[in-house]
């Protein structure tokens, strides 16, 4: 039964999630084919991506029309992978912050698999990670108070046959956070 208890948990995931997930993910581009001029729009975008085309223009001496064509060039190649606001936790009552070392049965792909699949699923899971060195997955997991997150865990690991064991942390404080990723020239 290898994890099929992945989809059939109650983790109020709706069809068009599932569909969504199933999605085979665009891969980006390569690095060497983007410009100085694309990486100078990037660095912009990733601090507030609600800068204004014309601003973004005058900061890297291109046209509005370029700047506009490569912002949409770089989305469909899958350069930029989404545009999102950041949640405060604490401001809609998301108070658990817990990062959880999970230790699979074993790793064949079908476990795997289905534990990525799990993972993916599960909204509460903020980043999934497939590690190296002693665990199998490192995920960071965000619940609105302890009862939630001890059903989640009893969901996804205690109960799931597929894990052998797992570990979690709780944050005592969200020292830093983001998605901001360096660029190099």
């Amino acid at each position: 039964m290898l994890c099929s208890l992945a989809l059939e948990l109650d983790l109020n995931i709706g069809l068009e999630t599932q569909k969504l997930l199933a999605m085979p993910r665009k891969l980006p581009s390569s690095p060497a084919l983007l410009d100085r001029y694309d990486k100078a729009i990037l660095r912009l975008l990733q601090r507030d991506n609600r800068t204004a085309q014309r601003v973004i223009a005058e900061s890297v001496a291109l046209s509005t029309a370029a700047v506009q064509r490569r912002i949409a060039a770089m989305e469909a190649a899958g350069v930029i992978a989404a545009n999102v606001a950041l949640v405060n936790p604490e401001a809609v009552s998301a108070t658990i912050t817990s990062i959880v070392e999970v230790l699979l049965h074993d790793e064949s792909a079908a476990r795997v698999d289905a534990a990525k699949a799990l993972f993916r699923a599960t909204p509460e899971v903020q980043q999934c990670y497939y590690v190296t060195g002693g665990s199998s997955f490192v995920l960071v997991i965000v619940a609105p108070d302890m009862r939630r997150y001890e059903r989640l865990t009893r969901l996804l690991f205690a109960e799931n046959p597929c894990v052998k064991s797992y570990r979690s942390l709780i944050a005592l404080d969200r020292v830093k956070t983001g998605g901001t990723i360096t660029i190099p020239d």
